[in-house]
């Protein structure tokens, strides 16, 4: 085990998969200097700035035998490849009647508090769920970044890693083991607890560990799930949870209208309705374009302060 930044688990999961399989190559409008020193041109590529043209490519590589990764950079770039993602990538294996395999890596940074502004700080997760056929992880740590990533990979479908611009310099312990690897779909409790569960993705698990913390001290327990993957979702841990609990909060960084928190929240509804003693509650961001100012960015992203009022709404206290 090694102290490792968040971004550097990712680094490390693609050298680790690229040293075993030729097949795996890596295209970015930057490409990573390490990996280009380490694997060179011809397996990672510093691509011009089109993106439709690298993800087309990356799926006819996928076809023919070779297991691309394609780094976004931002999230933002992906909507300029949405034709070849929602047409191509997210339907392909299935119009081939699954006789042909497309393994993809498509990265892309999201979320706020790096005051890169409204275009490069979106959180988008809920357009890319409605899509049948790709899979969604979301790691919130530099260990949960390498097993997540290395499994991706290894799939032999499309799956899109979407990963914290505000978590990139954390670290916490990574393991050495170029076999460790997190299997997709499977969510992570990172803190037991029996009187609420609170649902929270990436940059949002460590305020809900705060709100935890100070919560604890007021006798209220939470329980904090880390779901990691949104497709497929573990509705078994969630529910699970929830039927210990009877109280749920869901915290995620994108908006709160129609994000995928509704979705969870439905979801408990369906399978878990009788076990609950209060509403399922959602903290997201503001209902606005996340601001460049340092202050307004502040204002608009959920943190432990909305966690800790929401708790008590459910839980009926003061």
């Amino acid at each position: 085990m090694a102290q490792k930044t968040y971004a550097q688990g990712g680094i490390e999961a693609v050298a680790e998969e690229m040293r075993k399989d030729k097949t795996i190559f890596y295209m970015s409008t930057d490409a990573i200097p390490s990996l280009l020193e380490e694997f060179g041109e011809q397996r990672v590529r510093a691509t011009p700035i089109a993106e439709s043209a690298m993800t087309g490519m990356a799926i006819g590589a996928a076809g023919s035998g070779f297991r691309p990764i394609v780094d976004w950079r931002q999230v933002t770039f992906s909507f300029v490849a949405m034709d070849q993602i929602v047409n191509q990538a997210s339907k392909i294996h299935y119009m081939f009647g699954g006789q042909v395999k497309f393994p993809i890596l498509f990265r892309a940074g999201v979320g706020g508090g790096t005051r890169l502004a409204a275009q490069h700080s979106q959180s988008p997760y809920s357009m890319f769920m409605n899509l049948s056929g790709l899979k969604i992880i979301l790691p919130s740590t530099a260990r949960d970044a390498k097993g997540l990533l290395k499994s991706a990979i290894r799939d032999n479908n499309p799956v899109i890693s979407f990963e914290s611009n505000r978590l990139m310099g954390f670290k916490d312990e990574v393991p050495d083991d170029d076999d460790f690897t997190i299997p997709i779909g499977k969510a992570d409790i990172k803190r037991k607890g029996g009187d609420v569960t609170v649902i929270a993705t990436m940059a949002m698990v460590r305020p809900a560990m705060q709100a935890a913390e100070q919560l604890a001290a007021q006798g209220v327990e939470l329980e904090i799930i880390d779901p990691r993957t949104l497709r497929p979702l573990d509705l078994e841990t969630i529910i699970g949870s929830v039927m210990k609990t009877n109280r749920c909060v869901i915290v995620h960084e994108g908006w709160t209208q129609f994000g995928f928190g509704a979705e969870i929240a439905a979801a408990i509804m369906e399978h878990a309705f009788d076990w609950l003693d209060a509403p399922v509650a959602r903290v997201g961001m503001g209902d606005v374009p996340m601001p460049y100012n340092d202050t307004l960015e502040r204002a608009v992203i959920p943190g432990a302060a909305q966690i800790v009022e929401t708790v008590r709404r459910v839980t009926y206290s003061s």
